[in-house]
């Protein structure tokens, strides 16, 4: 039994006649005929009963027609959705971004989303940027949010096997403990002259926040008393909060860090920003991919 002669049958119930039926089907009629005999001999029972004002199902042609109608409905249905995924409105992707991101970036990108595409699911994973390229290179996730310092330099080395897409700068700003909220604004960046500062690892995968911090310290002639160093960014945030270090964090959209209880002040000289950004594989043809990149082009153009 095909969809076919199934569209064919239920067209022939509806129109109440052969002839009417090919006309509404664009086909001749021979052919019409012709489906229809072989689906009866398909199912083995008499469907239409000819008369002289032109055909009326039988009990097994009615129960037919009612099936035909919830297949044909369920059909329709599959093959929509079928087109929104085609269109990348529909089905599921991962993306894996660095917490800093995931704190204000990525739910202001899954709003957005959720308003334009509700349909496309967005799984999240939230690694060290290292973790991160190796689970797109492994093929565990779709899509992957960095923050990096040089950025051209990043794109150049991983363009081979990646596509990447500018997600905008990045702030750097100070992070001092609650009991700094009396600091100026701007802060000055010669105050960590001999003071305890926290910093993720260096990570020769993604030069980031150290390697930018320190050369900042150095155009500015500027010691750290000492330098604690921890895994991550996010591993460092208890020791701002504890009054143990103060740090220089990214803050993306400046917005990112005002969830912890930290003094957030933006920093004089202004080191340079960080950028983040979004790996997919090279090439990938994925709609929902492709339209999340498009979200996250437009955020940086704005």
């Amino acid at each position: 039994m095909e969809l076919r002669e199934l569209r064919y049958f239920a067209a022939v119930v509806e129109a109440g006649s052969l002839t009417a039926a090919a006309e509404r089907l664009h086909l001749s009629q021979p052919p019409l005929s012709v489906a229809v005999a072989k689906l009866e001999r398909e199912v083995g029972v008499p469907l239409l009963v000819r008369t002289s004002r032109g055909v009326e199902p039988t009990s097994a042609g009615s129960f037919l027609r009612d099936a035909a109608a919830r297949i044909l409905d369920e059909v329709d249905d599959v093959t929509a959705a079928l087109r929104r995924f085609g269109a990348g409105v529909a089905g599921t992707i991962t993306l894996a971004a660095v917490p800093v991101l995931m704190w204000h970036r990525v739910p202001g990108l899954l709003r957005e989303h959720a308003a334009e595409a509700p349909s496309l699911e967005i799984r999240l994973v939230d690694p060290p940027p290292w973790t991160a390229i190796d689970l797109l290179a492994r093929r565990q996730v779709d899509l992957a949010g960095v923050v990096v310092a040089d950025h051209r330099r990043f794109a150049a080395r991983h363009r081979p096997a990646f596509d990447v897409a500018d997600w905008g700068e990045v702030p750097l700003v100070a992070v001092l403990p609650p009991d700094g909220s009396d600091a100026p604004d701007p802060y000055p960046l010669r105050a960590f002259d001999g003071e305890q500062l926290v910093l993720p690892r260096r990570a020769s995968a993604v030069p980031s926040l150290p390697e930018e911090v320190e050369a900042a310290f150095r155009r500015h002639g500027i010691t750290p008393g000492s330098v604690r160093t921890v895994e991550t960014i996010q591993a460092g945030l208890p020791l701002i909060e504890a009054g143990v270090a103060r740090g220089i964090l990214p803050d993306p959209d400046r917005a990112s860090l005002a969830r912890f209880d930290v003094v957030v002040r933006r920093l004089d000289p202004e080191p340079r920003p960080l950028r983040a950004l979004v790996l997919s594989r090279a090439g990938s043809d994925d709609p929902g991919v492709r339209r999340v990149l498009e979200r996250i082009s437009g955020h940086r153009d704005r």
